[in-house]
């Protein structure tokens, strides 16, 4: 007797009431903590950072990420030639929805201003994120595949923030890397300013 068991990550088959097998799981590989920061970079090889064809899918964690600056943009981009140059080309999509504290204003819109149409420029990943203390960012970054040469890189994020005026904003982006060269750096900065403290943590997907 077989058991298809269903979860938010796909399927996974038991037999006679046996072991549960199917999916990989999480692997820790680096934590990277703001610290006035400019730049986060995660480059593959180096400072114990794994980011070639070791794994089929690599998971970036945002964990209250707080800006030095107010109304900034939490920004990515990626890098084909080892962390040298940050301008991958990309092509990509970008839509939000927010509502405010004193529920006088919501949003559910698509936002053309923060797509990317074959541009090299760094991706937008939040919108007008505020400073104060009980403001932040968090979510995560999925790429898919990054060492593959044949095919181009997905990737697909979703963020949560406090945007000025009290707004919560929660941000959906995905898009591609145009290119069938490897993916092997991934950087994350932010509009103005640094980044003042939070960290952003890197899992390979078994």
């Amino acid at each position: 007797m077989s058991i298809v068991k269903l979860n938010n990550r796909g399927v996974k088959n038991a037999t006679a009431f046996g072991s549960i097998t199917g999916l990989g799981s999480m692997v820790f590989i680096k934590k990277l903590t703001a610290s006035s920061s400019s730049t986060l970079s995660f480059v593959d090889g180096s400072s114990s950072v794994v980011l070639d064809n070791t794994y089929k899918e690599y998971l970036f964690t945002f964990n209250n990420l707080h800006p030095q600056n107010d109304t900034i943009q939490l920004m990515v981009n990626y890098s084909i030639d080892g962390g040298s140059n940050y301008n991958a080309t990309k092509t990509s999509t970008f839509f939000l929805s927010r509502h405010q504290e004193t529920g006088g204003s919501s949003e559910l819109s698509y936002k053309t201003g923060q797509d990317l149409a074959q541009s090299t420029s760094n991706q937008q990943l939040t919108v007008d994120t505020d400073n104060d203390n009980d403001s932040g960012i968090s979510g995560y970054l999925q790429l898919f595949n990054p060492s593959d040469t044949t095919f181009v890189k997905h990737w697909i994020s979703r963020v949560q923030s406090v945007q000025t005026n009290a707004h919560s904003m929660e941000h959906y982006t995905a898009g591609y890397v145009n290119s069938t060269s490897t993916v092997d750096a991934v950087q994350f900065t932010v509009s103005s300013g640094n980044i003042d403290a939070g960290d952003i943590c890197l899992y390979g997907i078994a």
